[in-house]
């Protein structure tokens, strides 16, 4: 693997999933355009009422998955075109790619990112799993005779949003189930985090993967079609500029938890200072405005620092990553006081932000929230594939209500209950409340 390298004309493929033919737009770049489909689409409007941290919250300061996906897309282009400026530099830059087209590459994938989370966080995610894992007489024995059975009971007790995500974009979104939003092999391929499926030791140990049963073969479209290269297990290599994606959706999130704990009151300024100094690369700085914007200008010398430190790794561990032998991620790889300022960001979040007891007290409430939606909807697939004739009044409002998302004649089991997930993924923290609400008759 070691004489192996990823080539940049094929990693930046236009060519678009499902598409029949790759029309040209004059005006814009495929990736611009990918990144165009992404804002307008249904999918990425609803994270304006998706929680980022804090289920819920009534302040309008606060970052909701919406907001988080635009200031990491910020920070990702920022990057991406360094990237591009140094891949120019180099020569290995196609001719007719520029360097703020790999900017727009990674703006589009970061714009995604967080696309296939459901309502409530990670809570939601947590509690779909729950589900699945605390009622598998509910389901499980209706799997049994479908093929790659065990690897599609995992992708139901393992729930990950970032599945989740490539399903939306592929298939959920536009032209459903015949490609999605369409977007290029490359954008798709720069979204994926975790190039594996959930019978991965990675699945089933830590619940991290992208790929569904569902989503296999369009997955190796997209690694075919970007030539990623295989490593000894046979498994595919990350796109490079996945690296970029993650790192600037660390760094995000990494800092604006804590500016959101700051506007919650959930710590003082005077407790996190140090810990921005240290992300920012100085111990002291200029002159530093007061009240809210001293935050806002510590964020600003964190974050451009942070970027700088991931630019510069990515250049150094460029020729590991075009082989596809980089591991882990760039954040990890910073040291010196940088390192000592993350370190701190974590522990106080876990700490303070964490475990704030409103927090804790909807997060409860949310595993309620989806309990309830996931026993109906399940009952109601089991009539329906039983005998739909003899589905009760309630089911059948119920496959009204999912509307797009309701199973057909002929899907097997393991579709149905996907597409349940679909539904349920695709609510907002507020929508979920609402219609768990009206299921357990407490209607407004």
């Amino acid at each position: 693997m070691a004489n192996q390298k990823m080539s940049w004309e094929k990693l930046l493929s236009c060519t678009r999933v499902a598409a029949i033919t790759n029309d040209k737009d004059k005006h814009r770049t495929d990736y611009y355009r990918d990144y165009d489909r992404i804002i307008f689409s249904s999918a990425f409007r609803r994270l304006g009422r998706k929680t980022q941290v804090h289920p819920l919250a009534s302040n309008d300061h606060i970052h909701t998955r919406l907001t988080h996906s635009l200031e990491t897309s910020s920070v990702g282009r920022g990057m991406g075109i360094a990237i591009g400026k140094e891949l120019e530099f180099k020569k290995e830059l196609p001719t007719e790619i520029t360097p703020h087209d790999i900017g727009a590459v990674v703006q589009a994938a970061c714009v995604a990112h967080d696309i296939g989370n459901p309502p409530f966080g990670h809570a939601g995610e947590y509690a779909i799993r729950h589900w699945y894992e605390n009622n598998p007489h509910l389901w499980n024995k209706c799997l049994k005779n479908e093929d790659n059975n065990e690897r599609k009971i995992n992708d139901l007790i393992l729930f990950e949003g970032n599945a989740q995500g490539l399903r939306m974009l592929t298939q959920l979104e536009n032209y459903v189930f015949n490609g999605g939003l369409r977007l290029t092999y490359s954008t798709l391929s720069s979204t994926i985090k975790y190039p594996w499926g959930s019978n991965h030791p990675s699945a089933t140990k830590k619940g991290k993967f992208s790929i569904f049963n569902s989503e296999i073969k369009i997955y190796e479209d997209i690694a075919i079609a970007t030539n990623l290269i295989k490593n000894g297990c046979g498994e595919y290599s990350r796109h490079p500029l996945s690296y970029l994606v993650e790192a600037a959706d660390d760094i995000c999130y990494k800092i604006i938890d804590i500016e959101d704990a700051l506007e919650l009151k959930l710590c003082r300024l005077d407790d996190v200072k140090e810990i921005f100094f240290n992300m920012g690369g100085e111990e002291k700085v200029g002159h530093i405005p007061s009240g809210r914007r001293e935050i806002i200008y510590l964020r600003t010398v964190a974050i451009n620092n942070l970027v700088n430190k991931c630019v510069a790794i990515f250049k150094n561990y460029y020729n590991k990553i075009m082989s596809g032998e980089f591991e882990n991620d760039l954040i990890s790889k910073i040291r010196g006081q940088e390192e000592k300022g993350l370190f701190a960001a974590k522990k106080i979040t876990e700490e303070k932000i964490f475990n704030d007891q409103r927090k804790i007290e909807i997060e409860i409430g949310s595993h309620s929230c989806i309990d309830i939606i996931m026993k109906s909807l399940v009952e109601a697939v089991n009539q329906f594939k039983e005998n739909h004739s003899k589905m009760t009044f309630k089911s059948k409002r119920l496959f009204k209500l999912m509307g797009d998302n309701k199973p057909n004649e002929g899907d097997s089991y393991y579709n149905c209950y996907m597409k349940i997930n679909d539904y349920i993924s695709g609510m907002t923290d507020n929508y979920a409340t609402f219609i768990a609400g009206q299921i357990n008759g407490m209607a407004n």
